[in-house]
């Protein structure tokens, strides 16, 4: 009483059909499973970090980086 037959669900996939038609059911299709390959993709590709060289935030400067010439690096001293 509490599960479906194989009746049931063919009869429920009939409405949905009818409802939505084949066409606009394969766009869903394909739009999710564009979304979860997109999805193992990012996980993917966060998981690859771990060869050993450490990639700096984005927006930061490293010490690697060379700075514009026209910018002067001044270091502040105390006057004894």
């Amino acid at each position: 009483m509490g599960s479906f037959s194989i009746w049931h669900w063919l009869i429920v996939l009939l409405i949905v059909v009818m409802v939505f038609g084949t066409k606009k059911l394969k766009n869903m299709g394909s739009d999710l499973g564009g979304a979860v390959k997109g999805f193992k993709d990012g996980v993917k590709d966060g998981s690859t970090t771990d060869s050993g060289a450490v990639n700096p935030p984005a927006g930061q400067v490293t010490s690697s980086q060379a700075a514009d010439k026209t910018t002067i690096d001044v270091e502040a001293k105390q006057k004894s």
